[in-house]
This record gives C-alpha cells, structure tokens and sequence, in this order.
C-alpha cells in the first residue's frame, strides 16, 4: 500500500516540477504565450487542459490493450478531440465570455503535444489509476506556469488581479505607469524563459 502510495505521488509530483512540461520539456508554449494576458483566461485554460489531458490519459490507458497499433494514433486523437469538443461546449453555455476571450486555443487544444504525448508515453504502458494521476500532475505543472506568467503579466501590465485594480490610485497620481509591453507576447516569452532557468537551477542545485 505504502509503495503504491509512493508511486502515485511521484506519478504526480514529476510532471507538476521536476519534469514540469513548460519550464523542463519545452511543451505547450503557444498556448503559454497566448492566454495569459489576464488570470481569468490562464485558470479556465488551466483547468480545460487538466480536464483533457487526464480524462484522455484515464480512457487510452483503459483501453491500452484493445486498441490496434496501427490505428493507436487515431483513436487517441479521437479521444482528445471529443472531449476537447465537451470542454468547449461546456465554456460556451456557462462562460461564453470567458470562451470568446480564449477563442479558438480551446479547440487548439487537440494539438497539443503534452496530451497526444502523455497518451502515447504513459497511459499506453500504464493502468488507469496512474494514467490519470499523470494526467493530473501534467495539468498541474502546466497550469502553474500559466497562472504565474498571467499574474505578472496582469498585475505589471494592466494594474489587475482577475480583473479588479489593486495599485492604488496615489501610485498613478505619483507617476507609475503600467508596463504595457507586458501585454504583448514577447514579454511572456520572456517570462517563461527566465522560469524554466530558475527552476532549472533549482533542480540541478538539489
């Protein structure tokens, strides 16, 4: 029981920070650098993804040993589009503004190389327990970087946290200004890459 327990854990604990698919394995960018202008937009794309990748990781791995080999890429994909069509479905009746602001990186989803890569990597060769603890920590370690790039991005950029203003108005009348390039994409490219160095030399230094 105790090394089951062990085993989940590190099962979740290794995408979530030591092979964190953002800042360790370069995964997942585009979305990265495209959703995090505001937190709201990062923490729905946060839990979308989770959603996906560890629901798509629970079903492959449930059917690992039915599945043909050569059709194995199609019916994972097949997987990840349904309910990547669930999730975007389920945005547009009960957060349809939220949706429009994500636009069509919902649907990119699909294409994202972190979920077909957890498919094929671990929920192929894993059973459904793990494959879905997996799915978990990926979401998690993925989420994490979206919500810090989005909170630096929105505190600095635009003077907000989840769209409430929290710099004082006496900072403006003083001369503080937001840093508006942090509202473009290159600043998150920036953002991101000066994480994946720290988290780097964190692990190396442990």
């Amino acid at each position: 029981m105790k090394l089951t327990r062990t085993k989940s854990f590190k099962t979740f604990a290794g995408p979530a920070w030591t092979e964190n698919p953002i800042n360790m394995q370069m995964l997942g960018i585009c979305s990265a650098l495209a959703v995090t202008v505001q937190l709201k937009t990062a923490f729905v794309m946060a839990l979308a993804m989770t959603f996906v990748v560890s629901f798509s990781n629970l079903i492959v791995s449930a059917m690992r040993n039915y599945i043909p080999s050569n059709i194995r890429i199609i019916v994972e994909l097949a997987v990840i589009a349904s309910l990547v069509i669930i999730t975007d479905e389920f945005l547009k009746a009960y957060m349809y503004d939220v949706s429009k602001l994500l636009s069509v990186f919902v649907g990119l989803i699909i294409t994202n190389c972190i979920i077909l890569g957890r498919a094929e990597g671990f929920a192929l060769s894993n059973p459904p327990h793990l494959a879905f603890i997996d799915g978990l920590g990926n979401g998690a370690g993925y989420g994490s970087v979206l919500l810090s790039v989005a909170f630096i991005r929105e505190l600095f950029g635009s003077g907000n946290i989840f769209g409430f203003s929290v710099v004082p108005e006496t900072f403006y009348k003083a001369g503080y200004e937001n840093m508006n390039i942090m509202l473009l994409a290159p600043a998150a490219f920036i953002i991101i890459g000066l994480m994946a160095w720290l988290q780097k030399y964190l692990t190396t230094k442990e």
